[in-house]
């Protein structure tokens, strides 16, 4: 049977249960596997990954963040706008975020928030790899990447491919689950096609659809969704 983790996106783990007769199946993100979310601009990628941390840190599932689009602090203020607080959490060294964005109003380096640049992919491996061993000790962890897409305009994409199959092998060693965002089209459709060939999972959405182009245990699916100011929310057709 496959063991999946809460997603915290408001009808994903009921859209992503397998059939059973009795309705005892669980949805939800399977565990221990790297999920490719992926879409055009301003379609909820980031949302989706605002609700995917909260949950894991709710349940006692530290996360490792790393933004490249945002800076921490507009994170931070997004997700209280939510109702979702990081503050105990910082605080309780559960959640650990790399800062990786072209602001300049970034914070000072701490024991669970480190800056970096989209243009040094060296010095982001190094501190995703002390920040993947940090967390690895718990029996269940989650990362998320939001985005890829400033890296792979910022850097040669064949050097950000290797870069990717390091963090995701660190990942799945460590025994996290980890969703990564893409924003479609920004990479060359043959870049795009090696990204998709090494996760396990992978979701589309464009701005209405939310589609399930493949996870484990489950086949293609589509179900139409909103985005509010809680976050997503997915509709059953």
């Amino acid at each position: 049977m496959i063991v999946r983790i809460t997603s915290g996106v408001t009808g994903f783990d009921e859209f992503t249960a397998p059939p059973d007769d009795l309705g005892l199946a669980q949805g939800g993100i399977p565990e221990n596997t790297i999920t490719l979310l992926y879409g055009p601009s301003g379609t909820g990628k980031s949302l989706f990954c605002h609700s995917f941390t909260y949950q894991g840190l709710s349940n006692d599932e530290p996360c490792l963040y790393l933004t490249t689009d945002q800076d921490f602090s507009t994170i931070y203020q997004n997700m209280e706008e939510m109702g979702l607080s990081l503050q105990e959490y910082m605080e309780g060294n559960m959640l650990h975020v790399i800062d990786a964005s072209s602001s300049e109003e970034k914070l000072e380096d701490s024991t669970t928030y480190q800056s970096s640049n989209v243009k040094n992919p060296t010095d982001i491996l190094v501190k995703v790899n002390r920040g993947i061993h940090s967390l690895s000790h718990n029996p269940r962890f989650r990362s998320v990447v939001d985005s890829i897409t400033s890296i792979l305009e910022s850097n040669d994409e064949m050097l950000i491919m290797r870069v990717l199959k390091s963090y995701i092998l660190r990942v799945k060693e460590a025994g996290g689950t980890a969703i990564i965002t893409y924003t479609q089209g920004s990479a060359d459709p043959r870049t795009e096609i090696i990204i998709k060939s090494m996760v396990d999972n992978i979701i589309r959405v464009d701005g209405e659809i939310l589609f399930i182009e493949s996870m484990k245990g489950l086949g293609w699916k589509q179900t139409p969704y909103k985005i509010t100011q809680e976050g997503l929310i997915l509709r059953e057709e």
